[in-house]
């Protein structure tokens, strides 16, 4: 999906009357040929194996408006809100697709080639650069329609670029709020680093208001040079009634290193589509996610680690917490192309139950087309241990705290994967703050 692109200005403009979404139609001029592509394509029905055990009658959109723009003091309240890690290269923040602040605290950065703009001075300042890049990996897990969304709507967003051997040692953030009754955001990542280059990205996408409906719908595409290592973090706390979808593309090349983890703990119903290529000899991808759901949220992970060229490696591991009614859907697969040979991939799920209403359905798959391979998969659940719990109550620990004390254990092997204890503290206040939340 590559629209051609449109005008900054236009694109910036979010002053349109509040319509619903759908008689919207594209955001600027460019993006027609994603809205026609979004309007021709159904939405989902249960049938259809890539939304299997999804609820569908969720996928209404006729509710919500195209974002609108905030006032000052709103303005002021996010930015004060917009608390991140105590050190970091640079910080963007963004609400109802609108750049509101951006703090560059490594300007040596850009004396070396780093180019780090919103995505629509991107656009045109860097016009062939982009246009290389952007939205170039097809959406093959069963949201081509969202993507198309995505591509028509689209106004802003984040474009990170890392020339050969630029190493940045703090990680670069950005904040994506959404404000609003029914409004509507479209967040976009882009990270393109060059052989041998290295960076970490933290993307924070948050509701300004907890029980507010809303939709968010974000892309986020990874491009790996040789040698290059890329940490993407992305800590999504959307409204309790939020529906969010997200379509991430990593591409890894030779040698290359990839490393994701998305933290899924607002949204009542949330998509994730994440597909690793990896493209050439020596790649590797380690895709890790975790979730605190309650209530009645779904949350819905489709994977794909895809096996292109000999001795690439992926690794992936997802665990999700359910209390309540919530529900988990996983399916994963492992595909290895003919002639990928010394191919070694692993996925692996696990679902902790804390209630008898919760629900988690995992498929993990194999699909195998070279000789010598390692490939292996598996998904698990079950409930607390009653020893593990009893030895804490006998301690003088509320059921609640030893409940919480075990599900941080739990999720604390798919943190410490990281490699990044700044950002694994941050994650764990953040799944702190979200036990608070719910009594």
């Amino acid at each position: 999906m590559n629209p051609s692109v449109l005008e900054s200005e236009e694109m910036t403009d979010t002053t349109a009357a509040p319509i619903g979404l759908l008689s919207a139609g594209p955001a600027a001029p460019g993006q027609e040929a994603a809205w026609e592509q979004f309007t021709k394509i159904p939405l989902p029905v249960r049938t259809d194996e890539r939304w299997r055990f999804a609820n569908v009658k969720d996928l209404d959109l006729s509710a919500y408006t195209p974002a609108q723009p905030i006032d000052e003091s709103v303005r002021e309240e996010l930015l004060g809100r917009s608390r991140g890690l105590e050190k970091s290269a640079g910080r963007m923040v963004f609400a109802n697709d609108q750049l509101l602040s951006r703090e560059a605290y490594a300007e040596a950065l850009q004396q070396i080639g780093v180019i780090w703009l919103p995505l629509e001075h991107a656009m045109t300042e860097h016009p062939e650069l982009f246009q290389q890049y952007f939205m170039r990996e097809e959406a093959i897990l069963g949201g081509r329609k969202f993507a198309a969304l995505h591509a028509s709507q689209v106004r802003t967003g984040t474009f990170l670029f890392v020339p050969r051997g630029v190493e940045i040692d703090l990680p670069i953030e950005a904040f994506h709020w959404l404000h609003g009754e029914n409004g509507s955001c479209f967040p976009h990542t882009l990270i393109v680093a060059q052989d041998r280059a290295k960076v970490t990205f933290v993307d924070y996408y948050e509701s300004a208001e907890a029980d507010v409906p809303g939709l968010a719908c974000a892309v986020n595409d990874l491009w790996l040079g040789a040698g290059a290592k890329v940490t993407y973090v992305c800590a999504q706390n959307w409204s309790r009634k939020a529906l969010a979808f997200q379509i991430n593309a990593t591409v890894v090349g030779r040698d290359a290193q990839a490393r994701s983890l998305f933290a899924q703990l607002g949204g009542r119903h949330v998509r994730s589509e994440s597909v690793s290529h990896l493209r050439a000899p020596g790649g590797r991808s380690d895709m890790l996610a975790l979730t605190v759901a309650d209530d009645a949220q779904e949350v819905d992970a489709r994977t794909f680690q895809i096996h292109e060229a000999p001795n690439t490696s992926s690794d992936l591991l997802y665990k999700n917490s359910l209390d309540d009614s919530a529900r988990t859907i996983f399916s994963g697969l492992i595909r290895v192309d003919p002639g990928a040979h010394k191919t070694d991939a692993y996925q692996k799920v696990r679902n902790l139950l804390l209630s008898d209403d919760a629900e988690a359905n995992s498929a993990p798959g194999l699909e195998i087309e070279a000789d010598d391979v390692r490939c292996t998969h598996g998904a698990t659940s079950g409930q607390i241990e009653q020893e593990e719990l009893f030895y804490l109550l006998s301690r003088g620990i509320s059921r609640r705290a030893a409940q919480r004390l075990i599900v941080h254990g739990f999720l604390q092997e798919v943190v410490d994967r990281l490699e990044e204890p700044a950002i694994g503290a941050r994650l764990t206040e953040m799944v702190e703050s979200r036990f608070s939340a719910h009594r």
